[in-house]
C-alpha cells in the first residue's frame, strides 16, 4: 500500500550514515526533505499520490533548506524542498557528491514582515528600514529609533517607534532566511561594504510556529516568515512593504505579479539518478507537476503561471540539468 510518512526515520541524524545511504537506496521509497516553507505543499502532494498508487512510500520532512541541501547533495535524500535558489557552494557541494539534479519552480510565495498588534505606530516599512532594523549594521540596536538615522542616511522618513525591538526570525539554515537577504539586505549591503547577512543578535529559528509566538509574544516585536505561514496566523499584523512604488501588502494578486517587494520563488529539486533508478520517485515528481500541482492554492501559496508551468514541466520532461 502506497503511503506517507513524516518525518522518515531513515533521515533521522542519529542513524549512522550508511543506514541512512542504505535506506535512500531503497527504489520503493521517497526521501523528500528541505524547506519548511514549502513542506507543507509537498505534504499535500504526497499524500494524494499515497491515495492515487497502491505501492511506494513517500517521506516529507523539513528541518531547512540548507540543510536539506547538504543531504541532498551527499545523496541521501531524493528531492530537496528549497524556498531559496541553489547557492554557488551548494551547487559545488553537489558537484562533488557527484549528484547531479533538476531544478523545478513549483510555486511563488512572498516574504511577510511581521509585527505585533499593538504596535500601532508601524504599518508600512520601507528596504532601508528593513536593512536598517536587522541588517549587518544594527547589531546591539534595542530600540526602532535606533534605527532612524542609518534609515535616513539610505533615503527613508519613515517615522521608527521609540520602543524596544524584540526580533525573532529564521535561522540561516532556512531558505526564508536566503532570501530575506538576497531581496533586502543585498539593496544595501555592497555599497555599504559590508556582509551580505543580518544581524546575529536575534531569537533565531527554523520552525515558523516559534517565529510566529515570538512576534505574537511582544508587543513591539518584530519577525518574517513566509507569507502562507503568516496569513493564517493569529496574533501577529502583517506589515506593508514600499520597495520604491509605495506601500504595497503582500496578498496573493501583489506576490504572484511582483508587485509586492520581496516576493521569491520555490523549488523542488531532484536527484537525476536517484529517478532513474526509482520508477516510483519518477511518478510521485510527475504527479507533483500534473495531477497535483493545484495544490499549491489549496496550500496557501501562489500558484505560477501558465507560461511558468510550461517552463518547469519542459525541465523535467527533458531531465534539464543543473539552475536554470
Amino acid at each position: 500500500m502506497s503511503r506517507i510518512r513524516r518525518p522518515a526515520p531513515c533521515v533521522a541524524l542519529l542513524l549512522p550514515v550508511v543506514l541512512i545511504a542504505a535506506c535512500v537506496r531503497d527504489t520503493e521509497t521517497v526521501v523528500v526533505s528541505g524547506s519548511s516553507t514549502v513542506e507543507p505543499i509537498s505534504i499535500a502532494v504526497a499524500e494524494g499520490f499515497a491515495d492515487a498508487r497502491d505501492s511506494g512510500s513517500i517521506s516529507v520532512d523539513g528541518p531547512g533548506t540548507g540543510d536539506g541541501f547538504e543531504l541532498f547533495c551527499d545523496g541521501l535524500i531524493d528531492i530537496n524542498d528549497a524556498s531559496s535558489k541553489i547557492k554557488p557552494e551548494q551547487i559545488e557541494q553537489c558537484e562533488a557528491g557527484g549528484v547531479e539534479f533538476v531544478e523545478l519552480q513549483i510555486a511563488n510565495d512572498g516574504i511577510a514582515v511581521l509585527t505585533n498588534p499593538a504596535n500601532d505606530t508601524v504599518s508600512c516599512l520601507t528596504l532601508a528600514d528593513l536593512y536598517a532594523l536587522v541588517g549587518p549594521e544594527s547589531q546591539g540596536l534595542g530600540r526602532w529609533s535606533d534605527a532612524r538615522d542609518l534609515a535616513t542616511e539610505l533615503g527613508s522618513d519613515t517615522e521608527l517607534p521609540d520602543e524596544p525591538i524584540d526580533v525573532v526570525g529564521p535561522g540561516e539554515e532556512s531558505g526564508t532566511f536566503a532570501s530575506f537577504v538576497e531581496l533586502v539586505i543585498e539593496e544595501f549591503n555592497e555599497d555599504r561594504g559590508q556582509e551580505a547577512t543580518t544581524r546575529p543578535d536575534y531569537q533565531a529559528s527554523s520552525d515558523d510556529n516559534i517565529i510566529l509566538q515570538g512576534v505574537g509574544g511582544s508587543p513591539t516585536s518584530f519577525g518574517w516568515v513566509g507569507f502562507a505561514f503568516a496569513r493564517e496566523a493569529e496574533g501577529v499584523k502583517i506589515l506593508e512593504v514600499d520597495g520604491g512604488e509605495g506601500c504595497v501588502a503582500p496578498t496573493q494578486e501583489t506576490i504572484g505579479d511582483g508587485s509586492y517587494p520581496i516576493s521569491r520563488p520555490l523549488f523542488i529539486y531532484v536527484n537525476v539518478a536517484a529517478a532513474e533508478r526509482s520508477p516510483v520517485l519518477e511518478a510521485f515528481v510527475d504527479f507533483y507537476l500534473h495531477d497535483a500541482i493545484d495544490s499549491v492554492a489549496e496550500v496557501g501559496y501562489v500558484p505560477l503561471t501558465d507560461e511558468d508551468l510550461a517552463a518547469t514541466r519542459a525541465r523535467w520532461a527533458s531531465r534539464t540539468t543543473g539552475p536554470a
